[in-house]
């Protein structure tokens, strides 16, 4: 039985809706989990991402143990009581930051050794450690497995050296782990864009026993049409009756696809990075506000929206803030981008609910070339 289980409600072809119940609230599928790096979703308090229809967010394992550190998280009572964000957190497991932004990192079996970006100090994460900083100093109510991440392209055998070595992984992180009743762990599925890979690795998983599964290694550099190919068949190697997530993806259209193929959930630093540089992501497409045909546009991004940021500003207003380097601009920008996201997702369980996804998926594609 899974520590926090999946209750589906509605499907439409491939496609589900339903709550994962867990200790700290439901979260309603599909969802979006706006990314907290560093204990904090940039830009934005927790009020207002809560205000956007967040039911989950995430933190990220990599820079929270380098920065303020695990420990002096757990001294100060928790993620959750340090970040005030009383709601359910997943953690990533900081495996893809110490492989991706490490100025020296070195995978062996045991584990990987790496080379602060921050001040160059020297550490080691094994599966084992991983686990600690997630489950029991940062107090994470989904806790991820460590894996190794491939970039795009990748040949085959280093795609299944890497599958392998995450399999190892995950078991290692399920004993580590144990039974928890408060807390539940994620398998990470990998294979590259190689179908084989990703069904050898999903047996594994399953063979191990996890609380969900998360699909890991794209959104890499592979592409849209890539990545969908592999999303064709990935959820569907994976139970049912658990959480699927998608992880680091990604724009809209992503969201809209994976969902129907059967996702569940869903991170990315998308939202938040484009509010920062004055992207606005729409209905109709993303939007740059730097432009100059904005500078006398009154009206707002979203009259509809239930987000002050989208429904009270207007468009030359958030035009004037960036071109005047004002923070305030990035604040409202992210705070319309998660907002934006959460309508989506809200939208998409609508659309599930009453069999009309794939009407839905067409006319959101078509919207998005438009715009």
């Amino acid at each position: 039985m899974a520590a926090f289980p999946l209750k589906i409600s509605a499907t439409d072809g491939a496609a589900r809706t339903g709550v994962l119940v867990t200790s700290r609230g439901e979260i309603r599928t599909p969802a979006f989990m706006p990314v907290g790096t560093a204990g904090t979703v940039k830009a934005l308090t927790v009020d207002q991402v809560k205000s956007s229809g967040a039911d989950i967010i995430l933190g990220n394992t990599y820079h929270l143990m380098l920065r303020p550190g695990a420990e002096r998280v757990a001294r100060l009572g928790g993620l959750h009581k340090f970040m005030r964000w009383d709601g359910p957190i997943l953690t990533d497991s900081g495996g893809f930051q110490v492989m991706s932004l490490t100025k020296i990192s070195k995978v062996k079996e045991d584990a990987v050794t790496f080379q602060s970006h921050i001040d160059g100090s020297r550490h080691v994460l094994s599966p084992e450690r991983s686990i600690e900083i997630q489950a029991d100093l940062l107090g994470s109510d989904i806790v991820m497995q460590l894996d190794e991440c491939v970039s795009w392209p990748a040949e085959e055998a280093r795609a299944r050296s890497a599958m392998e070595l995450s399999a190892r992984w995950g078991a290692r992180s399920k004993a580590a782990f144990g039974t928890r009743d408060a807390q539940a762990l994620f398998g990470i599925q990998q294979g590259s864009t190689f179908r084989d890979l990703r069904q050898e690795s999903a047996d594994r998983l399953i063979e191990t026993g996890f609380d969900g599964y998360a699909i890991g290694g794209l959104a890499v550099g592979e592409g849209h049409e890539a990545m969908c190919e592999v999303l064709d068949y990935a959820p569907a190697m994976l139970p049912a009756d658990r959480p699927r997530y998608l992880m680091g993806v990604g724009k809209p259209v992503d969201l809209v696809e994976a969902v129907a193929r059967g996702v569940d959930m869903f991170d990315c630093v998308l939202p938040t990075r484009s509010g920062r540089h004055g992207q606005a992501w729409t209905l109709d497409g993303p939007v740059n506000l730097k432009n100059a045909r904005f500078a006398e546009d009154d009206s707002p991004l979203d009259p509809a929206s239930d987000c002050p940021a989208s429904r009270d500003y207007s468009k030359a207003y958030l035009h004037h803030l960036f071109k005047s380097e004002e923070i305030l601009g990035q604040v409202l920008l992210s705070w319309h981008n998660i907002a934006m996201f959460q309508s989506l997702m809200s939208n998409l369980r609508s659309a599930i609910t009453e069999g009309r996804l794939e009407a839905f998926r067409r006319d959101f594609a078509a919207r998005q070339r438009l715009g």
